[in-house]
């Protein structure tokens, strides 16, 4: 990947300055990877997570989304999203920069 950003999701707070940190980035061609884990997949039951996966190539740690009790019907996520840790070791090795959310 050329200027790519990784961002490691583990919080459930802030969700809509994540959607203006991947905007932004985008408005400058930067490709995005997010991985939401821990408590960080609640996030993926919102409504907006339907804007993420315009801007962004979006993984969820399907232990952790199980682990809270989530229910994938309540996420507009695709199936494909779902999924091992070995997304986020990919994406840390992948990214020209990695954040942690």
């Amino acid at each position: 990947m050329s200027r790519s950003l990784g961002i490691y999701v583990s919080s459930d707070q802030h969700l809509d300055k994540l959607i203006e940190l991947c905007r932004a980035a985008k408005r400058k061609n930067i490709e995005i990877r997010l991985f939401f884990t821990h408590i960080g997949t609640q996030l993926c039951t919102d409504p907006q997570m339907t804007d993420l996966q315009e801007l962004a190539d979006v993984a969820v740690c399907n232990v952790g989304f199980e682990a809270n009790e989530l229910q994938r019907s309540d996420s507009p996520l695709d199936e494909k999203a779902y999924g091992s840790q070995t997304f986020h070791a990919e994406m840390i090795y992948d990214c020209d920069r990695y954040i942690s959310w």
